[in-house]
């Protein structure tokens, strides 16, 4: 089972998630932190895996709420990704972003085509 864990404090290591979940008796299968893929800093969520659904149930009850580091932690089962239509601006074969659309440009009132 999946769990979602939200509310971390971003000193949070996954050691520090890892041994949270086993302080209420839940042993973890894998712990993954969320971090910012430029500057490398959390991102405030993560993932934690427990093998046994009825374990991952537990956790919920036992860990939702509780707090870590002065933080109250949002401790569910994680939903799947939603599926999100991609939308016309910014990547390729989008009009949007540097340069916009194409066609004419007005420049302070002249009348100059491209």
């Amino acid at each position: 089972m999946k769990l979602f864990v939200g509310n971390l404090p971003y000193k949070a290591t996954e050691n520090d998630i890892q041994a949270f979940f086993e302080e209420a008796g839940v042993h973890v299968d894998s712990v993954n932190i969320l971090r910012d893929r430029f500057s490398g800093e959390a991102r405030g969520f993560g993932f934690v895996e427990i093998n046994d659904d009825a374990l991952g149930n537990q956790a919920v009850q036992a860990c939702n709420g509780r707090a870590m580091m002065g933080r109250a932690l949002v401790v569910n089962e994680a939903r799947p990704p939603e599926k999100r239509e991609r939308s016309q601006g910014g990547g390729p074969g989008g009009n949007a972003g540097a340069g916009g659309g194409r066609g004419q440009r007005d420049f302070g009132g002249s009348k100059n085509r491209w």
